[in-house]
């Protein structure tokens, strides 16, 4: 059965977003089944693994009852990794959501008919703590939180630990916390330095051992429809999330012996 990990802030520009690609990408090549699942209306965790939504069935249809989510899993050309696209119909998806019922578990009650399919799925949460997120967290087995090495790091967190904790009350007591993972770091700085320490301080052990560093290249990645190995495997930025992806299956992955695809 697939494990089910949710990549949520509801703080806009943590990477959420870059992190579901990259960490997808990585599981993929480590030859795991995986299924990228873009729940932000937004959809650029589907244009930024070269997948075009329009004229395909999204996450749109699948939670509102429209398609099946069987016939809505498309390929990508990276190894091993498949995208659920989002579509800017799931902006109103939302409002259609509140009046049906179990609103809070359409999700869940979609993946798990695929879930045995997978051995990983990686959900794009949106940013923000509405309907569409608290599905992603009823139907997650864990969280991996992105937060930026800023000022007002922790801002909002603690409105999103408080949502997860209702949610475990009510509607997932198995969710859990994957890790926190320290996102666009500047070594050279105090301030970078500093709020590692706080974050490490108040998460501890739920801190991930990888940071993430701010990385020009990461950046340019999505522009091409690229997850940041197959755009640049040998820049920090790719080495990072290889060790992120490591980190999380607790396996050695070696992408270069893996990976088939010609770019």
């Amino acid at each position: 059965m697939g494990r089910i990990i949710g990549v949520c802030n509801q703080k806009g520009g943590t990477g959420k977003t870059t992190t579901a690609i990259n960490i997808s990408s990585y599981l993929g090549l480590a030859n795991k089944k995986t299924l990228l699942i873009d729940m932000d209306p937004q959809g650029n965790a589907t244009s930024g693994t070269g997948i075009e939504g329009e004229g395909k069935n999204s996450i749109y249809d699948v939670i509102t009852g429209y398609a099946d989510i069987k016939e809505s899993i498309y390929p990508t050309k990276w190894p091993e990794l498949s995208i659920l696209p989002a579509h800017i119909s799931l902006t109103g998806g939302e409002v259609e959501l509140v009046q049906s019922e179990n609103r809070e578990l359409r999700l869940k009650a979609a993946l798990d008919k695929i879930r045995e399919d997978f051995t990983y799925i990686i959900i794009d949460a949106p940013p923000s703590l509405g309907l569409l997120t608290v599905n992603v967290l009823a139907a997650a087995d864990s969280l991996i939180i992105p937060i930026q090495c800023k000022y007002y790091a922790l801002e909002g967190v603690s409105k999103l630990m408080h949502t997860v904790k209702i949610i475990k009350e009510r509607l997932n007591p198995y969710l859990n916390i994957e890790g926190v993972l320290l996102m666009m770091a500047d070594f050279r700085t105090r301030l970078s330095l500093q709020v590692i320490e706080e974050v490490r301080n108040f998460f501890k052990e739920k801190t991930f051992n990888t940071i993430i560093p701010r990385n020009i290249r990461i950046a340019e990645a999505p522009s091409f429809g690229q997850p940041i190995y197959f755009y640049d495997p040998i820049c920090v930025g790719a080495k990072a999330y290889l060790n992120l992806a490591e980190e999380i299956i607790k396996e050695k992955i070696e992408p270069e012996v893996l990976a088939k695809e010609e770019i």
